[in-house]
């Protein structure tokens, strides 16, 4: 077997917090990750969707991103965006 070539293998603490609340539209259960990592980005894990995405606040700001990371329409997004808001 060939010699793996790593780019980076680092271990770091992250802070993690579980919420699950139910908007207007559907259900949403998320990890959210804090890390130095993503320069002060917060990863943001759908366990429902499968789906994730490093979120800033200028994430949240640009047009169609959540729709587009996280497969959502304009209504649930707009529910995600504005939790989401809240801790950015």
């Amino acid at each position: 077997m060939k010699e793996r070539f790593f780019l980076y293998d680092d271990t770091e603490n992250t802070k993690t917090r579980f919420v699950s609340f139910v908007g207007e539209n559907q259900r949403y259960d998320l990890a959210i990750v804090q890390s130095d990592r993503h320069y002060g980005k917060h990863l943001v894990l759908d366990m429902q969707g499968n789906r994730f995405a490093i979120i800033g606040h200028d994430d949240l700001q640009e047009e169609g991103y959540l729709e587009y990371a996280f497969q959502l329409n304009e209504e649930e997004a707009e529910e995600l965006r504005s939790f989401l808001m809240e801790l950015v």
